[in-house]
């Protein structure tokens, strides 16, 4: 198979995946009296802006929560997994290896069971349909993630490195603040793109945990446009279009960082 052949199967197969991100743009674009052409239109050349009118008049508010929250996260977790993932790997505590397949084991606990029980324990201590409850509850599915990554990045800072800290003076703590974090910024921000992506995306804790709150997230900024006799599908895909655009950025300026920060560990010298 030659290299040109290679070059054109993978564009097309590309071309196959990124279809229905186009098709979200075009029909965010396109008119209602036009959703129902037949056969549709391939491309909006009536092109309407009603559908980002709809998201900044309507939108806003649940964007900025979703910002809060996806923020919030993020350094939740961050601040959790880092000293765990660095207890397990340089401290190495007793039951450490027991702790890493338990937090592994958390991450197969569906979504949706979480969200009954932190239903019942929000509704207790009064903190359900609140910004804070609905941060901690993301944050549960982040952390375990969070310092298996750690972990694996931390395993292979070199044990001189930290052994050095220590003959200089340097507590664990601060071994671990001058030192260890300094040099997992890979580890860092592969952590804190995945729990901002869970945080911006989630929709299974925010319609149990924040149904009824005054302040809710896109996903159910979105959800609130979808009922039976509900024709906005402009503004429902310019929602989603707006709503794609902050996880986008961040995935491109970061993604040379997450390849470093999932990849470490694999490999030993």
């Amino acid at each position: 198979m030659t290299r040109q052949l290679k070059t054109g199967i993978g564009v097309v197969l590309t071309a196959i995946m990124l279809f229905p991100v186009y098709w979200m743009i075009n029909v965010s674009f396109t008119k209602d009296t036009d959703m129902r052409a037949s056969p549709p239109h391939v491309f909006p050349f009536d092109a309407t802006l009603e559908g980002y009118r709809a998201v900044l008049d309507q939108q806003l508010p649940y964007l900025g929560t979703s910002l809060i929250v996806g923020l919030g996260t993020v350094l939740l977790t961050v601040v959790l997994s880092a000293p765990a993932g660095y207890s397990l790997a340089k401290l190495r505590p007793r039951g450490g290896g027991a702790l890493s397949f338990v937090l592994l084991i958390a991450q197969m606990i569906p979504g949706i069971i979480m969200a009954m029980g932190f239903y019942a324990i929000y509704l207790k201590a009064g903190v359900l349909n609140t910004t804070a409850g609905l941060i901690l509850a993301d944050s549960t599915i982040a952390v375990p993630f969070g310092v298996l990554i750690f972990t694996a990045f931390m395993s292979g800072i070199p044990d001189e490195l930290t052994a050095a800290a220590t003959v200089d003076g340097a507590g664990p703590l601060r071994t671990f603040w001058s030192v260890v974090l300094p040099v997992s910024r890979n580890a860092v921000v592969t952590v804190s793109l995945f729990a901002f992506l869970w945080a911006w995306s989630d929709f299974v804790f925010a319609t149990t945990l924040a149904g009824g709150a005054d302040h809710q997230p896109i996903t159910l900024g979105i959800y609130r446009y979808i009922g039976n006799n509900n024709q906005q599908w402009n503004a429902i895909m310019a929602t989603a279009v707006v709503a794609s655009i902050p996880a986008t950025l961040l995935l491109i300026l970061a993604q040379r960082y997450v390849a470093a920060g999932v990849t470490a560990g694999a490999v030993k010298d």
